[in-house]
């Protein structure tokens, strides 16, 4: 697909923009891909069946991982699937698709950890990988895409996220493969540009040239609507990289010289984007609930003609479907708003956004104390937590305004699409911050700042002072400089951090003194 020949008389004193830089993939790709591909597998499958409380699931997973299974219960048609009853929990708050992809895992394990937790095990390692080939497409360089997936395998959140039968992995997953999709589009419109401008088949129009079918940018949205069926939290990233796309798009063809680019923008882009990233992700959020409409006895589903619904109601002008679907997401919307620390709502676990910032507040998932060490003492316990590698978690400020003046003062676009998406994942939540919160919403925007800390790492190496240590050069064939000793001593860090607290990420049994000492805040305790 090319630039259609239309449009756009040059500036002859305007210096021409820079070449893009080519994508190229080399066998460093492969082999860092592959390595860190395998750390992601073992550190998620490992421990994957325990904890469990006497066979049964932990924390919220006591929610949908029933859920999941009246889905497997009820599945008649494997094209649709089946349905949520759960009347134990009341209604079901969150839309279907996560429980319809643990379903697959408890339809092969059958009800049991494994098939519990296997698709999110599945799911986390590839988050891993999406989150260092956005690393990759970003910053065009294997070494950046390597630190950002070593970072990614050995952040606590991420981890826990993936071994447990909740939601939150599967929408992290999504929102990562919509910017790292995006990335690719921008990109690809760039080159489109590029050759178009030096070709001289930029044409006469002023709002410039078209950019014709962007399939990135397409997959970028079923990629969201995939998101938006698992949480409606999803909106939030739909609205900013709705937004970001379109202004990069005017960014273009403003550098590329076209005369009215904001016109040409809302012309040219703007309906198309609306498309891919508005209408077809809303379509596909209704696909995920095929099996409701399905259903005969789903909840709500006849609840125009039940008498639930008021006869008053603007609901009642609807088909007998869409009035109980509408209805059904009123009372969740409902639900949801209600949960506000000014109306009562507490939970020991709870925590504010800017708590997040540091991983103030972890959430404990499994607790069991007491227990026998092997002198025969009851000085154990087994403690798991939802808890952020300190070493990442308390560089997300710095990283992310190390990225925004990266970003502003030296114009690198590299820090654009994982700013974003941090700020879609956090800024959000501070205009609602009276609702109830937990840290595994912060899930959502840690893959983002694992790359800016790598990009970040990624400017440092290779520069600085020549180190005066001839084994090291010897070792590394060549001279080596101090910043590419900052980034290798961070990197350990991290893992040794990750090792250190590894009895509250897997749930090992440890003495009370070694769990003491790793509450070094008292907000973790």
């Amino acid at each position: 697909m090319t630039i259609a020949t239309i449009a756009l008389p040059q500036n002859k004193h305007s210096a021409p923009p820079t070449t893009p830089r080519p994508f190229l993939w080399s066998k460093a790709d492969w082999i860092s891909f592959s390595v860190v591909g395998v750390l992601a597998l073992l550190t998620r499958f490992v421990g994957l069946t325990s904890p469990v409380s006497d066979g049964t699931p932990v924390f919220d997973e006591k929610h949908y991982v029933p859920q999941a299974w009246d889905m497997v219960r009820s599945w008649d048609n494997i094209f649709i699937g089946g349905i949520e009853s759960n009347p134990g929990y009341g209604l079901v708050v969150h839309p279907p698709l996560a429980k319809q992809i643990v379903a697959l895992s408890e339809w092969v394990f059958g009800y049991s950890p494994m098939g519990w937790r296997f698709m999110t095990a599945l799911f986390g390692a590839a988050t891993v990988l999406l989150t260092m080939a956005l690393a990759r497409r970003v910053s065009n360089s294997w070494q950046v895409a390597t630190l950002a997936g070593l970072l990614a395998v050995f952040d606590g959140v991420l981890l826990v996220s993936s071994k447990f039968g909740m939601l939150d992995i599967f929408q992290v997953f999504f929102v990562v493969a919509a910017a790292w999709a995006l990335a690719h589009d921008h990109n690809q419109m760039r080159e489109r540009l590029h050759e178009a401008y030096i070709e001289k088949r930029m044409g006469s129009s002023d709002f410039g040239p078209r950019f014709g079918f962007r399939w990135w940018r397409f997959l970028a949205g079923v990629f969201l609507g995939l998101s938006l069926g698992v949480k409606w939290t999803g909106l939030y990233f739909i609205m900013f990289f709705g937004l970001m796309s379109v202004f990069s798009d005017l960014a273009l063809r403003k550098r590329y010289g076209v005369r009215r680019y904001i016109l040409g923008t809302l012309v040219r882009d703007t309906p198309a984007a609306l498309a891919s990233l508005v209408l077809v992700p809303v379509l596909l959020y209704a696909w995920t609930w095929r099996a409701w409409f399905a259903s005969e006895t789903a909840v709500y589903r006849h609840a125009k003609v039940d008498g639930t619904i008021e006869d008053g109601s603007w609901l009642m002008h609807l088909p007998d479907s869409l009035a109980g679907w509408f209805y059904y997401h009123s009372s969740v919307l409902e639900f949801h708003a209600s949960l506000t620390s000014s109306g009562g709502h507490h939970h020991p676990w709870d925590s504010k956004p800017w708590a997040w910032l540091v991983a103030a507040r972890p959430i404990l998932y499994y607790s069991s104390t007491d227990l026998q060490c092997g002198d025969g003492g009851n000085d154990c316990r087994r403690m798991l937590f939802l808890f952020g590698t300190p070493a990442i978690w308390w560089l997300v400020i710095p990283a992310v305004l190390w990225g925004l003046w990266s970003l502003i003062i030296r114009r690198n676009r590299a820090f654009l699409i994982p700013l974003v998406g941090f700020a879609a994942g956090f800024l959000p939540w501070l205009a609602a911050f009276d609702r109830q919160m937990y840290f595994f919403y912060a899930a959502a925007f840690i893959p983002f700042v694992i790359v800016l800390i790598a990009l970040a790492l990624g400017q440092i190496i290779g520069h600085g002072k020549k180190i005066g240590w001839d084994w090291c050069n010897r070792l590394a064939g060549g001279p080596v400089r101090w910043g590419t000793i900052i980034a290798v001593i961070y990197l350990a860090l991290v893992i040794a951090m990750f090792l250190y607290f590894s009895p509250i990420l897997y749930g090992y049994k440890i003495p009370n003194s070694w769990y003491d000492s790793m509450m070094w805040l008292p907000s973790w305790t």
